[in-house]
């Protein structure tokens, strides 16, 4: 079976060198990079360009996320984890990051911001009912497992 899907990717001028990879081949996720110097400074969120411009086909969505280091080593996070990006969006790709952290922290062209998945969407058909059946969480939400 092959669920391989064609990504179209156009690169701005002189951002060759930052297309999206992965590290390892079988990565869930494509690295994305810095197309700009830049400090992200505390408490703020910073957009910062890729150089990347997509096509893919209907149906399909690309999830930005945060990378796991960044976020352990440094606290920087995707502030709209995941940031999604529509099939028909055809501008450039930026990112927004926030640093949780306490200090400026440096983003140099080149460096890894984030990390981005393709994913296939299920055709969904939204029904407006009277009522939904019971379950056995009913209408438990935030901390109704009684864990915090």
């Amino acid at each position: 079976m092959n669920d391989k899907v064609t990504v179209k990717i156009r690169m701005e001028d002189g951002c060759a060198d930052l297309m999206p990879a992965r590290a390892h081949e079988d990565d869930a996720a494509f690295d994305i990079r810095s197309r700009v110097d830049m400090i992200v400074e505390p408490g703020k969120p910073h957009l910062v360009p890729t150089g990347i411009f997509m096509e893919f086909p209907e149906g399909y969505e690309a999830q930005v996320r945060p990378r796991s280091g960044l976020a352990l080593k440094h606290a920087i996070t995707v502030l709209n984890s995941p940031g999604t990006i529509d099939a028909g969006y055809r501008g450039e790709v930026s990112v927004i990051l926030l640093n949780a952290g306490a200090e400026n922290f440096q983003i140099s062209r080149g460096d890894r911001i984030a990390q981005m998945v393709i994913n296939k969407l299920p055709k969904v058909d939204l029904v407006a009912v009277g009522e939904l059946s019971d379950s056995a969480r009913g209408a438990g939400g935030f901390g109704s497992t009684g864990k915090e």
